[in-house]
């Protein structure tokens, strides 16, 4: 590249960059944020001592500066910033009650599961649940980027992508989880079972769509067996259903149904073939 058309990319560049303040790295400092929250909330993620309620109540008060430096970073007003961070602190003993109720579905739910506290210690669909309760307060109080940014975080970590948009009830189990999708308008009620590459998605991707009811509904106390596609924002799975693997959903399904696919398996002596078997690679 010549020095003039060096010159001019690095101009094109600080035009951008104008244009996007930030005061600190985003990313880096929102994972921070994440992880500084939940070595508060579960002692299973840090070697951290608290001896008081008073040293607790001071790390609520410096997560709270934090996340208000965020907010400032992503140009949100100081008063709006104050207050939503506010706003976000005071939710957190609600979520908290949520993520054990959660801790506990999971347990309860997976038989290799030996405690909660393995459950909290190791489970990548605790983890992501959990990021995902913290993000969607965030999205209710309308913060623009820095939900997603949480979200996408537990997403790379754990290979489940809950849109933190999403609506979930208490006592949500996710089994395994990888792969998991969940969209943003999905509405969730309590004590669902979802086991790994479920997508809970939309029957359309355009742009003109994206302020619509895209996602299914999943009623109270149903279980979604893997690799089960469902999708579509009039698509309600009726409460205490289940559905099996593999399958393919695009329209309501009535309470209390069992859904499942069913496939032909043929087995048979090697060797002993009636008809030419090709295999095309």
């Amino acid at each position: 590249m010549d020095n003039l058309k060096l010159g001019a990319f690095a101009s094109e560049l600080l035009k951008i960059r104008k244009s996007h303040i930030r005061i600190s790295p985003i990313k880096n400092e929102t994972h921070n944020f994440i992880n500084d929250l939940l070595q508060l909330l579960f002692p299973h993620f840090t070697e951290h001592i608290y001896y008081s309620p008073v040293e607790i109540g001071s790390k609520l008060h410096l997560l709270r500066r934090n996340l208000k430096n965020i907010l400032l970073a992503l140009n949100i007003e100081e008063a709006k910033a104050d207050g939503v961070a506010t706003s976000f602190i005071n939710k957190i003993p609600d979520v908290n009650k949520k993520l054990w109720l959660d801790a506990e579905a999971i347990f309860k739910g997976d038989p290799a599961a030996q405690s909660i506290d393995e459950v909290i210690f190791a489970y990548p669909g605790f983890l992501a649940i959990a990021t995902y309760r913290l993000a969607h307060e965030l999205f209710v109080l309308q913060v623009p980027i820095l939900p997603r940014i949480m979200t996408e975080y537990a997403h790379q970590n754990t290979g489940v992508d809950i849109h933190p948009g999403a609506e979930i009830g208490k006592s949500f189990c996710i089994d395994h989880g990888t792969g998991i999708v969940i969209g943003e308008t999905t509405l969730i009620g309590n004590n669902v079972k979802i086991y790994q590459g479920v997508t809970l998605g939309a029957l359309s991707v355009d742009k003109k769509l994206a302020k619509k009811n895209r996602h299914p509904t999943i009623e109270d106390n149903v279980v979604i067996y893997s690799q089960a596609v469902i999708l579509g924002g009039d698509t309600i799975i009726g409460h205490d259903s289940v559905i099996g693997g593999n399958t393919w959903i695009t329209q309501s399904v009535p309470p209390n149904s069992v859904v499942y696919h069913t496939s032909e398996i043929k087995v048979r002596q090697n060797g002993n073939h009636k008809e030419p078997i090709d295999f095309v690679i």
